[in-house]
């Protein structure tokens, strides 16, 4: 029978339809290519982007040439633009302001055949400390008041090159999706006196039926009410508000999970195309004692249709427990410990 199941932290109600039949097995996918193509990402075509604000390179090379394993440059067409100002404005009942905030690409290597998944322990860590140091750099604009950190992992999943990147927008909103998982925390916090992130990670470490895999500091889980099979969430196990005040400890052991959760999921699903989402802390404001950061990772495996978009649930065919034991069955063996 199908089952309803209530999101805890934002009281999103999913349905698990295990009458559509979609075992783990079923969503093999046809994996994501590379094309021969010019890439401006390649190392060699630096002067094809905008000069780069962080790097990591071998001593000696210059900046915007060859010699470095992580760029970050601004997106050649931004969604928002740094410079201006705000100029919030009432026009009778709406509301608008100029498309003020910063777009960056973290470019995650310089070799054009290899995902974020393929990169070695290591190289993860260089692309995870590349989006800390942005951070901490952006949130000293006041005019910031979220950075979103978010992966398009092949074209189903909206990426217009293929070249492996991760994107980084600063913005001078909070978005409606965290404002929302800010205030259910809140008002959890407000009834318990407890973070509900860190019930999450308590419950779901006690019960062990979804938690695909874990280390001293991160748990990777398939979430309780997914909206989308294999939907994974990586959170820190202890109270940790703001990704950007992650350690160099915890830097390696979040690249080491990350790569686990990336190699299961293409081995499980043939290299599918997916989307990952960091939420954080918010730049401003005093959220700390109850908003705990975690990464979303979401396998492009269904189609959000006209149900979805009209009622607000979405309808997952693969139970997360299913999913799970299916993941963690998966033989990892080149994994470095």
């Amino acid at each position: 029978m199908p089952e309803l199941r209530r999101d805890p932290i934002i009281g999103r109600w999913v349905i698990i339809s295990t009458e559509r039949g979609k075992r783990p097995t079923d969503f093999a996918t046809v994996p994501v290519g590379k094309s021969t193509a010019f890439c401006p990402f390649c190392a060699g075509n630096e002067t094809k982007t905008p000069p780069e604000v962080y790097s990591i390179r071998a001593p000696g090379t210059g900046k915007d040439t060859p010699g470095w394993r992580v760029r970050v440059v601004p997106n050649k067409f931004p969604a928002l633009q740094i410079e201006g100002d705000l100029n919030r404005q009432g026009e009778g009942i709406y509301d608008k302001m100029n498309g003020i905030g910063a777009h960056e690409v973290i470019i995650e290597t310089p070799d054009h055949e290899k995902s974020l998944g393929d990169l070695d322990e290591a190289n993860i860590s260089e692309v995870l400390l590349a989006w800390r140091e942005r951070m901490i750099d952006l949130k000293r604009d006041g005019r910031f008041k979220y950075i979103l950190i978010f992966k398009n992992h092949g074209e189903a999943a909206g990426a217009s090159l293929e070249h492996s990147h991760t994107q980084l927008i600063a913005m001078p909103i909070i978005p409606k999706r965290v404002s929302e998982e800010i205030d259910n925390s809140r008002k959890y916090f407000e009834f318990k006196e407890r973070c509900i992130f860190c019930d999450i990670v308590s419950q779901e470490t006690a019960d062990d039926v979804r938690v695909v895999a874990a280390n001293e500091i991160f748990l990777a889980i398939e979430p309780f009410a997914p909206r989308f099979p294999f939907e994974t969430w990586i959170l820190p196990k202890s109270h940790e508000a703001a990704f950007e005040e992650i350690d160099r400890r915890g830097i390696d052991l979040l690249a080491r999970l990350l790569k686990e959760i990336l190699m299961r999921l293409d081995m499980a699903l043939n290299r599918p195309p997916y989307n990952f989402i960091l939420h954080t802390l918010p730049c401003q404001g005093d959220n700390r004692a109850w908003y705990h950061w975690h990464i979303e990772l979401i396998p492009k495996l269904t189609k959000v249709a006209g149900f979805e978009w009209g009622s607000g649930f979405y309808i997952n065919p693969t139970a997360p427990e299913e999913a799970c034991k299916y993941l963690r069955e998966i033989a990892i063996t080149s994994l470095k410990r």
